[in-house]
């Protein structure tokens, strides 16, 4: 199976998400939230740094639930400004 490439839109969304997580994260251990949330932490560093751009739907809402975060607004912020 061959993956679309992605478009520069998914890739800033995914980098935003990335920073959404890192500041929500704080200075808990990302190996503490990676656990609570079922997750590695090579599978959360990947997401938090954008290598991962676009996360399946279950581990963004593990991911904020652990996190405190809501799923709308994390929606919300991920979305591309206008031009």
């Amino acid at each position: 199976m061959v993956r679309t490439p992605l478009t520069p839109e998914e890739r800033e969304r995914g980098e935003r998400l990335g920073l959404l997580l890192r500041e929500a994260r704080g200075a808990r251990s990302m190996a503490d939230i990676a656990a609570s949330a079922g997750l590695s932490a090579e599978t959360l560093r990947k997401i938090e740094t954008g290598r991962a751009p676009t996360p399946a739907f279950f581990t963004v809402a593990a991911l904020a639930r652990v996190l405190g975060l809501s799923m709308d607004e994390l929606a919300g912020l991920c979305v591309p400004a206008p031009a």
